[in-house]
């Protein structure tokens, strides 16, 4: 296929379950910014039971390459790589805040490819720069070269005071001689983040099957950006998960795996 974006597409790292012979279309998973391949392995081993299921590291995040350009159309093309790499002609996508816009952006940019799109809290908008005490915690690591979890957690709660989301960014943590070092892109993402904060890439709407999975702890999808959402994703099905905010896979695991196996079960493809 040709390449949506003016770069190159990189090859991806990626998790992948491996083929189950059930004649299923196989899931991609997308996480979020400063999220990984990782963070999934629990619902892949969930959903793995009934399909072949593929969690990508998105450039600059986890075990794929660092390049320079964070766009969508940039992020698409590599996911777009990999489907190729793997021979699969469609499948079912799922991506998770950042990785949500990247699924909602492949979907529009190559529909043919896509089963169905599911969208875990994120709507298709211009957000707000919201990073920044993140970014400078980030930075605090990088220039602080922790010998052990513990001074890398010192140093983010510098910055950060919810546990929770220093023990996220911890995941960004890798051993390297005698400290721990950041295996993300971190430049790159800064210098991308204009384009992470900007809506999708595309211009027609998706008209396939969609679900959109909101936290209703989380002011990632208001009700004032759904007019938006529906003309981008009309046949959108918007579902609420109580007791979940912007993680809501990690809040409410349960309710969350069983949704988005219903909806795919319901949308074969």
């Amino acid at each position: 296929m040709p390449s949506l974006s003016e770069h190159s597409p990189l090859e991806l790292y990626c998790l992948d379950s491996g083929a189950v012979d059930s004649g299923e279309l196989p899931l991609i998973i997308i996480h979020g910014l400063l999220g990984s391949a990782d963070n999934w392995r629990s619902h892949i081993r969930a959903w793995r039971q009934k399909r072949r299921v593929i969690a990508v590291d998105l450039r600059n995040h986890g075990r794929s390459p660092h390049a320079d350009g964070m766009s969508y159309a940039a992020m698409s093309d590599d996911v777009l790589a990999l489907m190729d790499r793997l021979h699969l002609d469609r499948a079912h996508v799922l991506g998770h805040s950042m990785g949500g816009k990247v699924a909602m952006s492949l979907a529009r940019l190559a529909p043919e490819r896509v089963a169905s799109l599911l969208v875990a809290d994120i709507a298709p908008v211009a957000y707000s720069h919201g990073h920044d005490e993140i970014f400078a915690a980030m930075r605090e690591v990088q220039n602080g070269w922790p010998v052990d979890r513990r001074e890398a957690d010192a140093l983010l709660a510098r910055h950060i005071d919810s546990r929770a989301v220093r023990l996220f960014l911890a995941t960004n943590l890798q051993r390297g001689e005698g400290q721990l070092t950041l295996r993300v892109g971190l430049d790159q993402i800064i210098d991308g983040y204009p384009d992470i904060i900007a809506p999708p890439a595309g211009e027609a709407a998706y008209n396939g099957p969609c679900m959109v999975l909101r936290g209703a702890d989380s002011d990632y999808v208001q009700d004032a950006m759904l007019p938006t959402l529906r003309e981008m994703l009309p046949k959108a099905r918007i579902i609420t998960l109580k007791d979940a905010g912007h993680w809501l896979h990690a809040d409410q695991p349960d309710a969350f795996s069983q949704a988005v196996a219903t909806f795919i079960e319901a949308h074969p493809g």
